[in-house]
């Protein structure tokens, strides 16, 4: 069988509809943490440290769980996988409401929710995608999937903080944890899962991780997307304090928030189509180096609401431009029939990156009352992951997964 284009089980427009609404919601959501910052820990008496090594350990915990949630979806099937790991995180979510302390907090917003963000996040509806869309379209498509999740973040931004202003973060985390019910009924147009062409052989899970990583081009993407996470935590979480710390308002966060996750939605797109017609090695190792400027030109200048929105609009064209590309060229080096698992793999290297990132920031800010050098270690990684990518070779590994004679 062709994994090119699998025929999925309901028309190929409703499945990317419902894929595109689950990454929404599913990032909308995760993506909000940050504005619980300053309530949370002013309320449950947390050192910056201690929410930063929460928000870190679901970041940790949701790597370590994104290879084994896609290679459940690749031989289970997605749709299944995604109701599962909706659940998880509503229930995160919920118990986090009611953590009454750091500990707690780690166990219910760190482990649970980051389980349950792996397990139905984005990565497993791309593994949908890969399967039923021809080769030469995916990089679009994933295009289209990143920049759904991004106008989640862009929805999400203001609701919760309208939420937490209205009614306390406490009734906001349970409406949250409510909006993620609804992925679970959505998740049915994802069933199905990828089969392997005649001949090629259904490899155990360490063996195609060890094949793979044979292959110097992937190991390379795989340590690059390390910064990714990195920036992408380290804002997430810390940007709204980092502005109020600035004299700005609780409010400028959120909608800094949501301007990145706007135009992101260009950018994914932007990404997506651009990667189907110039080399994607290229593409990302500019990305890298143009968030590095962003940086450099934000934290040198004067912080004011204006430069804000700038630097949102800018972070917000690089956010998640990395991810089509990225899931495009594992795709091209592996084909479809891995790519929930070896995107996974990627994946965690992504979300060590965003565990260092968002730990370091509360670290950092506890040991010396700024986030400046978190800041200015962003701008370092930048340049040295964009110099990462460029050694990329974009073609396909040759035999991967064939039989033995």
């Amino acid at each position: 069988m062709n994994t090119s284009a699998l025929r999925p089980a309901v028309p190929l427009l409703v499945l990317i509809i419902a894929g595109c609404v689950i990454a929404a919601i599913g990032n909308g959501v995760r993506t909000s943490f940050g504005l619980f910052t300053l309530p949370m820990t002013g309320d449950l008496g947390l050192s910056r440290e201690g929410w930063g090594m929460a928000m870190a350990i679901q970041n940790l915990a949701w790597g370590i769980a994104q290879p084994f949630a896609g290679a459940y979806a690749d031989r289970v099937g997605t749709g299944r996988t995604i109701a599962v790991g909706a659940a998880i995180y509503a229930l995160g979510v919920f118990t986090m409401a009611f953590s009454p302390d750091a500990g707690w907090l780690t166990l219910t917003a760190g482990v649970v929710t980051g389980v349950g963000i792996a397990i139905c996040s984005f990565s497993v509806v791309m593994a949908a995608f890969g399967r039923s869309v021809p080769a030469e379209k995916r990089s679009l498509i994933f295009g289209v999937a990143t920049a759904a999740s991004s106008f989640g973040q862009f929805a999400f931004a203001p609701i919760s903080q309208g939420f937490i202003n209205a009614f306390g973060w406490q009734s906001a985390l349970i409406y949250l944890g409510m909006a993620l019910l609804l992925i679970i009924p959505l998740s049915y147009a994802l069933r199905g899962r990828t089969e392997n062409p005649v001949g090629h052989a259904d490899l155990p899970f360490m063996e195609a991780l060890a094949k793979a990583w044979g292959h110097g081009s992937y190991r390379l993407l795989v340590i690059g997307f390390f910064v990714c996470g990195f920036h992408l935590a380290f804002i997430n979480v810390h940007l709204p304090a980092y502005l109020v710390l600035c004299g700005m308002s609780p409010e400028v966060g959120s909608w800094a928030i949501a301007i990145i996750g706007l135009f992101n939605i260009a950018g994914s797109l932007l990404a997506g189509y651009l990667g189907s017609r110039l080399p994607k090695q290229m593409l990302l190792a500019s990305i890298y180096f143009l968030r590095a400027i962003a940086i450099a030109a934000f934290v040198f200048t004067e912080p004011n609401p204006t430069t804000t929105y700038i630097f949102g609009a800018a972070m917000g064209l690089l956010w998640l431009s990395t991810v089509p590309l990225t899931a495009g060229l594992v795709s091209l080096f592996f084909g479809a029939r891995y790519l929930g698992m070896l995107y996974g793999i990627a994946f965690f290297s992504h979300q060590v990156g965003s565990f260092v990132g968002v730990w370091l920031g509360g670290f950092v800010f506890d040991a010396t009352g700024d986030y400046s050098l978190v800041w200015y270690l962003g701008i370092a990684l930048g340049l040295a992951s964009a110099a990462l990518h460029i050694p990329i070779n974009e073609r396909s590994v040759p035999n991967f997964s064939l039989k033995a004679a």
